[in-house]
C-alpha cells in the first residue's frame, strides 16, 4: 500500500477571491490565511488546512448538475447544526439550493457557493 497522503490544500478558481474568501470564512469559521489579497485569498484551519481561491480571466461559474460547464471540485462538509439550519445560514451568507438534489434531505444537501462551485452539507456521523 502506499504511504497516505495528507490533504494540506484545496484552491478554488473564482472571479473574485477576496469575497469567496469571506463566504467560507463566514461559512466555515476558518481564520484568514495572512497572506491573503487580491491576487491569492486563503483560509487556515486548526490543523494547517488551507483553503485557498485564486482570481479567474472570464471565469464561468460550474452549472450544477450538468457539465457545460463541469463542476471543477466538489467540496463537502459535516454540519455541526441540523441540515435545515445549516442550509439557512449558508443561503443567508449568499449560498444557492440547485433544483437538483440527488440525496435523502435528511442525509445530505448540495448548495453552490456564491461564485458557483457545488457542496455538499453532510449530516453529522454520530457514534452508535
Amino acid at each position: 500500500m502506499p504511504p497516505y497522503l495528507r490533504p494540506v490544500a484545496v484552491t478554488l478558481d473564482c472571479a473574485d477571491p477576496l469575497a469567496l474568501a469571506a463566504f467560507y470564512r463566514e461559512a466555515t469559521g476558518l481564520a484568514p490565511h495572512p497572506g491573503s489579497g487580491a491576487e491569492f485569498a486563503a483560509l487556515t484551519g486548526p490543523d494547517g488546512f488551507v483553503l485557498g481561491f485564486q482570481p479567474v480571466a472570464d471565469y464561468r461559474p460550474p452549472k450544477w448538475p450538468g457539465q457545460d460547464v463541469p463542476q471543477q471540485v466538489h467540496l463537502c462538509y459535516e454540519a455541526d447544526e441540523d441540515l435545515a439550519a445549516a442550509e439557512a445560514r449558508l443561503v443567508a451568507l449568499g449560498a444557492a439550493v440547485p433544483g437538483h438534489q440527488p440525496h435523502d434531505p435528511a442525509r445530505a444537501r448540495v448548495l453552490t457557493d456564491p461564485a458557483g462551485h457545488p457542496f455538499c452539507l453532510v449530516r453529522k456521523k454520530t457514534a452508535d
